[in-house]
């Protein structure tokens, strides 16, 4: 274990820190997932290309800000996918800065809701995953210069 990667080793201790938490049981176990679908809750739009929506989406996730670290949750680099079909039907799969973040359903749940109520999108589908780990390396350009990182 002495040839562990940091990032690694920081992951591990934030993973069982969270488990010590939340009783989830062995430091072994995985975070479990966590998954929202639902209907879109903006007004009714017309087939939208989905570039536009995309663009949408990603507008309104700019406006969700990590509560830990002063930075939208985009430019965190926290949305690992934002996929927008043709219909309106969007599927975001996310992560958090860390396993044990004390806001975790929350923050799930304001982009969830915030991206249903984005005109054009007829439903919507927001996964929390912890695979791969959320490192640095995601944060965009903005958000490292921001954080004096450059």
């Amino acid at each position: 274990m002495a040839n562990q990667d940091p990032v690694d080793e920081e992951y591990e201790k934030l993973k069982k820190r969270r488990l010590d938490v939340v009783g989830s049981g062995s430091v072994s176990d995985e975070p479990e997932p966590h998954l929202l679908e639902g209907e879109g809750l903006g007004p009714p739009v017309d087939a939208m290309d989905p570039a536009i929506l995309r663009d949408r989406i990603v507008q309104t996730l700019k406006t969700i800000y990590d509560p830990e670290i002063p930075l939208n949750i985009y430019e965190l680099g926290l949305i690992y996918d934002l996929d927008v079909d043709p219909n309106g039907n969007v599927s975001i799969r996310m992560t958090l800065t860390a396993p044990a973040c004390p806001v975790a359903g929350e923050l799930v749940q304001e982009v969830h809701d915030r991206t249903r109520t984005v005109p054009g999108v007829r439903r919507a589908k927001t996964e929390l995953v912890w695979d791969p780990p959320w490192t640095r390396d995601r944060l965009s350009m903005e958000a490292q210069l921001e954080l004096g990182l450059l």
